[in-house]
């Protein structure tokens, strides 16, 4: 900002900061003290709605580097040639605390990254974990409501987390994951990201592969301890959006190895479970990562508020050459981003800079409402038109697949091995003694706070099917910790 006198929002020089104006000397003030006014009724409105989830976050900005050709996959502009950088935007958040919550906290983090492409840009909102606790996103709401604060006690109940696992037993392998060692990252710069669902990828040809995405931190995995992070988050609530600052800030600037496994579409239909099951992993053995980029983050946002809070991310945003797949949850998000920020942030979010295209202009026919900067000036508002405004391509971004030969069904194929428990019990059975350990004993800790017998009992029966020991030294756990 430059320097010069302190001035009204409308430019007009402030004579005086300190004190209000008032009828005589230590009378009452006076409504013509328009500065008063103006910075009271700006500092009412100086929030907006906080996100409903992923509300606690820190961001920072960065490149993307091509490292490996991916043409015969995609023909993304930004993926087309090896050297090829990108500038990115990545969000990373903690689900389930609000705005002013601590970030050492055992909860799934967020990991969503804006890619500004030539394109338009793309936006990968995913997590530190491969899956999900739940497959289809009309029980996104209810789930939520379990990890927010419950109606009656203004808490977060563990009566109500377990209920809904319990009765939910597709989120076995999530909650296996949230209670195991990677559960509570030591940092944003030490753990794993994953776009988590399954996406498409289209060539020049026409071709269509399913992927999914892995970011792979380089500075090696570190996770706290339940005992460590509980010290943290009252030391330092703010934890791990200082260390991401300050890594940056000396030049430390944090760096993920980007890889995607691929199926060809034609394998979809008749693999051993669902690929589209945000519940479940692609084994390695059957897809194994084709590396084929560097995500480095090297600026700070220079303003929280504007940057980071009113940053907004949809995985409805693609380009040319990448698209949805039938994952229902992914539909469902689809939808509920784009409908979140534009009430959150407002009908014109995109416009902010952090949001707006930054390698493109981006050319639409809306026009009007809240935030609107008069971009368009004159330019017709409607398509198609005679006047030269932005036309259609007539080229789909991605290529149509049917599943099975149809879409739109609501039931999904059986696979061989579709079932809650196999990948929960297989991710149980290749931790080591003092792993198993640890992620016993937090679970325990969690379930004992259960106050019901069936939820308790439910919950540690989704366990047991996994793995009978798994499950029968949970229920010893927890006998002993109830007494």
């Amino acid at each position: 900002m430059t320097q010069g006198p302190l001035t009204t929002e409308a430019g007009a020089p402030v004579a005086d900061n300190q004190n209000s104006e008032t009828a005589g000397v230590g009378g009452p003030v006076l409504v013509q003290d328009q500065l008063l006014l103006e910075k009271l009724a700006h500092f009412n409105r100086e929030r907006i709605p906080e996100r409903v989830v992923h509300a606690r976050g820190a961001g920072a900005y960065g490149t993307f580097t091509v490292t490996a050709d991916v043409t015969k996959y995609t023909r993304a502009a930004f993926l087309s040639e090896v050297g090829k950088e990108t500038e990115v935007f990545l969000r990373f958040s903690t689900v389930a605390g609000n705005l002013g919550a601590a970030d050492a906290v055992r909860d799934p983090r967020g990991f969503a990254v804006k890619f500004y492409t030539e394109e338009g840009n793309y936006d990968l909102v995913g997590n530190n974990t491969p899956v999900f606790f739940i497959r289809d996103a009309i029980k996104f709401p209810d789930f939520i409501h379990t990890q927010k604060r419950d109606p009656y006690t203004g808490s977060q109940e563990a009566d109500n987390v377990f209920d809904f696992w319990g009765l939910s037993p597709e989120s076995t392998h999530q909650v296996t994951w949230l209670f195991g060692d990677r559960g509570i990252p030591a940092s944003y710069r030490h753990m794993d990201g994953f776009g988590s669902h399954t996406y498409q990828w289209n060539n020049e040809a026409g071709e269509a592969f399913w992927v999914k995405y892995h970011f792979k931190t380089d500075q090696g995995i570190k996770n706290l301890t339940a005992e460590e992070a509980e010290v943290l988050a009252g030391k330092d609530p703010d934890s791990h959006q200082r260390d991401l600052r300050e890594a940056i800030e000396r030049g430390e600037f944090p760096s993920w190895t980007v890889s995607v496994q691929i199926m060809p579409v034609a394998e979809a239909a008749t693999y051993r479970f669902n690929p589209f099951d945000l519940t479940k992993v692609w084994p390695h053995a059957d897809y194994p990562l084709i590396e084929f980029g560097k995500l480095e983050l090297n600026r700070n946002p220079e303003n929280i508020f504007a940057e980071v809070e009113q940053s907004i991310f949809s995985p409805a945003h693609f380009v040319p050459g990448i698209g949805p797949s039938p994952d229902k949850m992914l539909q469902g998000r689809l939808f509920a981003y784009g409908d979140a920020h534009r009430y959150r942030v407002g009908i014109n979010a995109d416009h902010l800079p952090v949001n707006r295209p930054h390698a493109t202009e981006a050319r639409t026919h809306s026009r009007d409402g809240h935030l609107y900067d008069g971009r368009h000036k004159g330019a017709k508002n409607y398509e198609p038109n005679s006047f030269g405004g932005p036309f259609q391509t007539d080229r789909a971004l991605w290529q149509p697949v049917a599943l099975n030969g149809v879409t739109g069904e609501t039931v999904t194929p059986v696979h061989a091995e579709d079932n809650d428990f196999v990948q929960a019990g297989n991710l149980y059975r290749l931790m080591t003694e003092d792993e198993k350990e640890r992620l016993v004993n937090n679970l325990a800790n969690a379930i004992s706070g259960v106050t019901r017998d069936d939820i308790a009992e439910r919950a540690i029966n989704n366990f047991r099917q996994a793995d009978e020991d798994f499950g029968k030294r949970l229920e010893a756990a927890v006998q002993a910790l109830r007494g």
